[in-house]
């Protein structure tokens, strides 16, 4: 999709790729299908556990659904409502844990030993990296070469992915990840040289509550990314706003992230070719209603 008002604004041609339309309304479809489908029949029939504050939960239930294998998600007990519900419809039986106080991949790990199930993780895979890839490489052959490609950063399947795809169809392209100003654990990290840790962020963008980058992504992120940016989540309020008001369409905050970037870069980017991934749409109506009816400036 395009906007002739953010066009306007900044002068440039931006490009948004709406994964928030989506089959489970996410990018982490792309990911956990193509894992999913490169396990073999033993693999299948066993079943596969994954762990999830929601997007990644819904990805794995519906794609182990339609090729008829049977699904554990680990969620967290205050995910929101619409995933939880949406991946117990899909199928999945779900496990709760309190992620402040609780390690949801010990709880994944010591499950899949228990019942013999695979673990497909949310970001630190080859397999989902390659899936998420997909979505930069549809808007790359779809728009032609791009001078920037904004994508959002949580764990780092989806920026690892992109940088991926973008080097080999747009290699002038530079390429940005987006997380929260709470949670810059990708910014330490990519500044660095090597993975940061923190505590869970407090932030709206719960798709980008982690806690760290996985190994196999920060590797293509540290080599292939040009830069790692944050944003505030009133900045985020406010993509949400614009994309309800002038694209008329639900993002979720986490979909948000790489908008909010762009917007602040302003008239940096007059007279460039710019994509934007928008990674989702799965946020509890009165959840959205409450955020984008706040007074500007305001998240909470």
């Amino acid at each position: 999709m395009t906007s002739r008002t953010v066009d306007a604004q900044l002068g440039a041609e931006v490009y948004f790729k709406c994964e928030n339309f989506q089959r489970m309304g996410a990018f982490k479809f792309r990911g956990a299908f193509n894992a999913l489908s490169c396990l073999d029949a033993e693999a299948r029939a066993r079943g596969v556990i994954a762990f999830s504050s929601g997007n990644h939960a819904q990805a794995v239930a519906l794609s182990a659904r339609l090729l008829g294998m049977a699904s554990t998600i680990v969620m967290p007990e205050d995910a929101p409502l619409t995933k939880m519900e949406a991946t117990r419809a899909y199928g999945a039986h779900i496990v709760t844990y309190n992620r402040y106080r609780e390690d949801r991949e010990e709880i994944a790990r010591r499950l899949a030993t228990e019942r013999g199930l695979c673990v497909i993780p949310p970001y630190d895979h080859p397999d989902v990296i390659a899936g998420q890839g997909t979505a930069a490489m549809e808007l790359i052959k779809e728009v032609g070469s791009l001078d920037r490609l904004y994508v959002c950063l949580g764990g780092g399947g989806l920026l690892a992915g992109s940088a991926l795809a973008a080097k080999a169809l747009a290699p002038r392209c530079k390429v940005y990840g987006v997380e929260p100003q709470a949670g810059n654990d990708g910014q330490q990290s990519f500044r660095t040289g090597s993975i940061v840790r923190i505590k869970v962020p407090d932030t709206i963008a719960d798709g980008a509550q982690t806690l760290s980058l996985g190994r196999y992504p920060f590797e293509i992120i540290r080599r292939d990314v040009t830069d790692v940016l944050t944003v505030s989540d009133p900045a985020l309020i406010a993509g949400m706003r614009f994309f309800a008001e002038r694209m008329k369409m639900i993002v979720e905050p986490t979909g948000c992230l790489a908008f909010a970037a762009v917007r602040a870069a302003g008239q940096q980017l007059a007279g460039q070719r710019v994509g934007v991934i928008v990674s989702g749409g799965n946020v509890d109506l009165e959840r959205f209603a409450a955020l984008i009816s706040k007074p500007a400036g305001q998240a909470r």
